[in-house]
């Protein structure tokens, strides 16, 4: 999924977030070396680049909309386009240039209370689900804000090792840089779901083809050992806290399909009655379908000639053979049930990933989101940023055709929670 984004009523994907001004940075370990998120090169010369490359993606992907699509907020998971752009640039201002600029001046004094997304420590902010009320300030002046955040950036950046406190600014720099690729991807997803309200199914991009590229994989399943696996992140780059530590884990042989679930494959578990047969649904499960009436993934539409769906390039014909998307971990386990079979946990997705193709959907595993052992929540704002989002949500693995490019790794660790499916959210099956 800085991160809002997930709260979803709360935070996900995504818990990702910012480190208050008077918190030492080295309270938590975000970043182990070198990285390279964006662009070539690990040297402090080449953060400036990163940095300038991430802002303009940002930006790219805003040029297909117009003034109206940047302020609709139909759902409080749900953050409008111009919040995402705002509060990036507000990470950048807040976290690190209020803290290392002297006599840093800010654009905007109440913009803190406007753009911070869950931190208590910093201070009030505006209630999630009103994000959408405000009309002002206007996007010019959002993007004016960006543009005297980016600036002052530049010139922070452009002589930071002789800055005291190079090491410190690097780091939250590269935290704010991954901070806003997951908020590209939020923003995706959020854009999607309020284009999906309207009933004329509006287009985004028409060369955003990326929905129905075919499943990797031949539908082989694929069998591990019985053994002591390790788990988590190690090496150089960057990380969040939450793929640490690296632990050891012991695992039961198992076999797991090198293909996601497609659409021709969820289709059957609809026609078969999937969702009338409640022996299939974990209790919440079963109550939030009946509660929601729920049928079919999100976006899917029934007709004649079988199902259609909403996609970013307006409404299409379901490919059968891509892989599904926007299914709750409900919906994923409920087709697994049906299907004789399970979800992975998280651990074994991760032991058996380099023996199959991913990246296509987030895949919902059978984990709830828990710390690892050796986890540790620093205090005040930097422990907001993962440690009170371990609760009540399950782990999603790999990445989705929204996420950023580089932007994803083995060990990263992706939550929501069950009944969420506005992210391109799929499963694969194990046994």
């Amino acid at each position: 999924m800085g991160n809002d984004a997930s709260a979803d009523v709360q935070t996900a994907v995504i818990a990702r977030g910012g480190i208050a001004p008077d918190i030492p940075f080295n309270a938590v370990k975000w970043f182990n070396g070198s990285m390279d998120t964006i662009g070539a090169g690990t040297a402090a010369s080449d953060l400036a680049a990163r940095f300038t490359a991430v802002r303009e993606q940002t930006v790219e992907l805003c040029e297909p909309l117009e003034i109206e699509d940047y302020i609709p907020q139909p759902v409080e998971f749900v953050s409008p386009t111009k919040w995402h752009i705002a509060h990036t640039t507000w990470f950048f201002e807040e976290m690190v240039l209020a803290k290392f600029v002297e006599d840093y001046e800010r654009f905007n004094e109440h913009f803190s209370f406007l753009f911070n997304s869950y931190y208590n420590t910093i201070g009030n902010r505006t209630i999630r689900s009103e994000r959408g009320t405000l009309s002002r300030p206007t996007v010019k002046t959002i993007y004016e804000y960006r543009k005297y955040v980016d600036e002052a950036m530049q010139a922070l950046l452009g002589d930071v090792s002789a800055h005291k406190n190079a090491v410190e600014i690097e780091d939250l720099t590269t935290l704010g840089i991954n901070h806003e690729q997951q908020h590209d991807e939020l923003l995706l997803t959020d854009l999607k779901y309020c284009l999906g309200q309207n009933p004329l199914d509006p287009v985004y991009d028409l060369t955003w083809d990326r929905e129905d590229q075919q499943a990797l994989g031949k539908g082989e399943f694929i069998k591990i050992d019985a053994g002591k696996y390790e788990i988590g992140f190690e090496g150089n780059g960057f990380c969040f806290d939450n793929e640490l530590a690296r632990h050891t884990v012991f695992l039961d042989e198992f076999s797991i399909s090198d293909r996601a679930v497609t659409n021709a494959e969820f289709a059957e578990f609809i026609e078969a009655g999937g969702y009338d047969d409640f022996r299939l649904w974990h209790s919440e499960g079963w109550e939030w379908v009946r509660a929601n009436d729920v049928k079919a993934p999100l976006y899917w539409e029934k007709h004649a000639g079988g199902w259609s769906h909403f996609t970013l390039q307006g409404k299409q014909e379901v490919d059968p053979d891509a892989p599904v998307s926007h299914v709750s971990f409900y919906e994923a386990a409920a087709y697994a049930e049906m299907a004789g079979m399970r979800l992975p946990t998280e651990f074994e997705w991760e032991t058996a990933q380099s023996k199959f193709e991913w990246g296509q959907r987030w895949e919902w595993t059978a984990s709830a989101y828990l710390p690892y052992p050796g986890f540790s929540k620093p205090p005040d704002a930097v422990g907001e940023y993962n440690g009170k989002f371990m609760v009540n949500q399950m782990t999603l693995r790999g990445e989705s055709i929204a996420t950023p490019e580089s932007h994803s790794r083995p060990t990263y660790r992706n939550f929501f929670h069950p009944q969420m499916r506005w992210q391109f959210s799929g499963l694969r099956l194990a046994k």
